[in-house]
């Protein structure tokens, strides 16, 4: 996979090789984290400027605060000791502040460089030239105040923000490593001459046969072909209960086998894998940009500007209207007001908490798409459910067959699977798997015709066969008079009936039922409890589909449904002004789900379903949704959080930088104060953003 390099907080900014973000500076990341990079170069080379600028300015700060008045050999010492904290340590902050100068636009790079710059520059010529220096420059002792200590503290405060940062954006990642980390790095393959293996997990193939032996975790993500036993899948799916695999079940890369071994089949390998999907998707959405940000955007493209106006207005009135040194105290309060102000607490506001948010929905299940889903989701009141594969189960079960006629009920079971074996529809594979559990042989079918929508016609040795529902039969004008009152009654308990008719005679009733998921009925309760309105759309009968509906107290039900009016029913229920989620699961539920506000469809259903949605509940579990409005508003609520904080920071920080409580108070705020200042808005915000990974969703 070749690598791409993005830049977190303008999403346009892709790149082949590592660097800065020409935009705001900043580093840029892989576009895939965790997966070919495991060290962080750029956090290495920032250590290494942090602790020799550390080395160095710790010497000045006490040379300074101690021998505040001298000057001869403190200056060249003070220089001396700043050049190399300020040149080679700060070098990182010159290059992207000069880049924002030269191309635009202006960020926090340019206040710290400016600053910083302004700060140097002014003592280097204190220290070779200072005869240039006009009398309101001077203190009272006719000399030039030196601010080296300054320029160098400022530095290492400002580089230590860009640890704590890179070392933050890490933390973010940990959903995604903890997923990586669990991968397994061997599999044992089955050779020809039944003889296994250990071999590379990136030598696996497509098709291959694996044994996975207790204790062991599963390779890749294939079928059970031979043995059972329980699999820890938490890490996929949150849930802490170890689940039971058999024959013919799925099993996922990276998941934790129990006690038992088992065969399995190959199914999907290296970016195929669900891992591998999960990985990609949580590193997209962790860099998609929600609405709420562009409210930052805006601000931050007049902040800058304006900070630097306000410097040198702040620079002008000091110089012209303040005490001796006049402008030399205006140089420093102009230094603190750009340092003060550098908007990077709001540059970091909307994305490390949509980073954060992402990476907590993954660890429960949630695979979020994009941070515009993630933010919409909070402001959901309507939710739209598919049944089948959403409430339901989506496995069809045979529940009842019984005879009508003289014939046994494995009579009637034996010829509606002989004629339902050609059939392709859903409903008829839980005839035939049962069919085939007793062990009935078949009888072979002539004439077969097949009514899409209403069942099956075909001559057997006894004659002519059919199965169907009612349409069917009454088009072969087939009485149902004596079978409809039973049938009413398989119905009204959500199972769909099928007639057998011989020979133009209803001979049995069978009925099939798509079982409700255990955790429906308390995901409909979780939900009702947030002031969710649920309406049932699917194309069921409308009296299953009430059975179910009424079961599980869905608000609205509307059944017999196509595909096409999914889609009409959710544009009429944003036309009345709410905001709509829809859940679903299978091939004609993808437009649905993309007309949806959000969309939200099951791990369990089709890649096409999970494609058009905006949020993927891992293991099918309609509770995630409830989960995902949770974490969608603390999410929300704590981007909300980190904009006040930085937008309150900046307007009280700039003023008192300023000067404004020098006339009442005869206080003025030092750089270094200033620097430490900006240091501690970008921890605030980096801190509350990391509180997301603790919450209980």
């Amino acid at each position: 996979m070749q690598k791409e390099y993005i830049c977190p907080m303008h999403l346009q900014i892709v790149q082949p090789n590592p660097g800065s973000c020409p935009i705001c500076g900043m580093g840029l990341e892989l576009r895939i984290t965790g997966i070919e990079e495991k060290e962080d170069n750029s956090l290495k080379d920032m250590n290494r400027r942090f602790w020799v600028g550390l080395l160095l300015s710790i010497p000045l700060f006490l040379l300074v605060t101690s021998h505040r008045s001298l000057h001869g050999y403190s200056s060249w010492l003070q220089f001396i000791l700043a050049s190399p904290v300020v040149l080679w340590s700060g070098f990182p902050v010159f290059v992207k502040g000069w880049r924002s100068i030269v191309t635009g636009p202006l960020n926090m790079f340019t206040l710290v460089s400016l600053g910083v710059g302004a700060a140097y520059v002014y003592s280097l010529v204190g220290v070779f030239w200072p005869s240039i220096f006009p009398p309101s420059f001077r203190n009272n002792n006719n000399q030039v105040d030196l601010y080296f200590e300054a320029a160098s503290v400022i530095t290492v405060l400002v580089i230590l923000g860009q640890i704590l940062e890179l070392k933050a954006r890490i933390k973010t990642n940990q959903a995604i490593q903890k997923l990586l980390s669990l991968a397994p790095t061997t599999a044992r393959l089955i050779l020809q001459d039944k003889t296994e293996k250990d071999i590379p997990l990136e030598t696996v193939k497509k098709g291959d046969i694996l044994r996975v032996r207790p204790g062991e975790k599963i390779p890749t993500d294939g079928m059970v072909i031979e043995g059972s036993s329980t699999v820890d899948e938490s890490m996929i799916t949150g849930e802490p209960f170890p689940v039971m695999k058999s024959s013919n079940d799925k099993v996922t890369g990276a998941t934790f086998n129990g006690s038992g071994s088992f065969l399995m089949k190959v199914e999907h390998v290296g970016s195929e894998t669900l891992l591998a999907r999960i990985v990609q998707m949580v590193s997209e959405a962790q860099r998609s940009r929600a609405p709420i940000q562009r409210l930052a955007d805006i601000v931050s493209s007049y902040f800058v500007p304006a900070v630097v106006v306000v410097a040198i207005l702040t620079f002008l009135i000091w110089g012209f209207f303040g005490p001796a040194p006049s402008f030399g105290l205006g140089l420093i309060n102009a230094v603190a007001v750009l340092i003060i102000a550098c908007p990077c607490a709001l540059g970091l506001a909307t994305p490390m908490s949509i980073m954060v948010g992402v990476g907590r929905g993954a660890l429960s299940g949630l695979l979020i798409k994009n941070a515009e889903a993630l933010e919409t989701m909070a402001k959901v009141d309507t939710v739209v459910v598919d049944k089948t594969g959403t409430l339901t189960e989506g496995k069809p079960k045979l529940t009842k067959w019984m005879s009508l006629s003289e014939k046994s009920e494995n009579d009637i079971l034996q010829l509606a699977a002989s004629l339902e074996i050609a059939s392709e529809h859903p409903l008829a594979q839980p005839i035939v798997n049962t069919a085939k559990e007793k062990n009935l042989s078949l009888f072979s079918i002539t004439d077969f015709q097949s009514f899409q929508g209403k069942g099956i016609i075909g001559t057997v040795q006894q004659g002519e066969a059919a199965i169907g529902n009612q349409k069917l039969l009454a088009d072969l004008k087939i009485d149902l008079s004596l079978v409809l009152e039973k049938s009413e009654e398989l119905r009204k308990k959500a199972q769909t009936v099928f007639y057998l008719a011989l020979n133009r005679k209803v001979i049995g009733i069978l009925a099939v039922a798509d079982v409700i998921k255990e955790s429906t009925y308390e995901a409909i309760e979780m939900l009702h409890r947030d002031g969710i309105r649920i309406v049932l759309v699917t194309g069921d009968n409308t009296v299953t589909a009430t059975a179910v509906g009424q079961t599980l107290g869905i608000d609205e039900i509307k059944a017999e449904i196509l595909p096409e009016e999914k889609h009409r029913i959710i544009q009429h229920l944003q036309s009345e002004g709410h905001i709509v989620a829809m859940a679903g699961d299978g091939i004609n539920d993808a437009p649905a789900l993309a007309q949806a506000n959000v969309g939200i469809a099951m791990g369990t259903g089709t890649d096409i379903a999970m494609e058009s949605a905006g949020i993927t509940l891992v293991k099918g579990d309609l509770r995630g949704i409830a989960r995902a409005k949770r974490l969608s508003h603390n999410t929300l609520r704590n981007i909300k959080q980190n904009l006040w904080f930085a937008f309150l920071y900046n307007m009280l920080g700039v003023p008192i930088a300023a000067g404004i409580f020098y006339l009442p108070f005869g206080l003025l705020l030092n750089p270094i104060i200033a620097s430490s200042a900006m240091a501690f808005s970008s921890v605030s915000v980096i801190a509350n953003s990391l509180r997301l990974r603790r919450i209980k969703i």
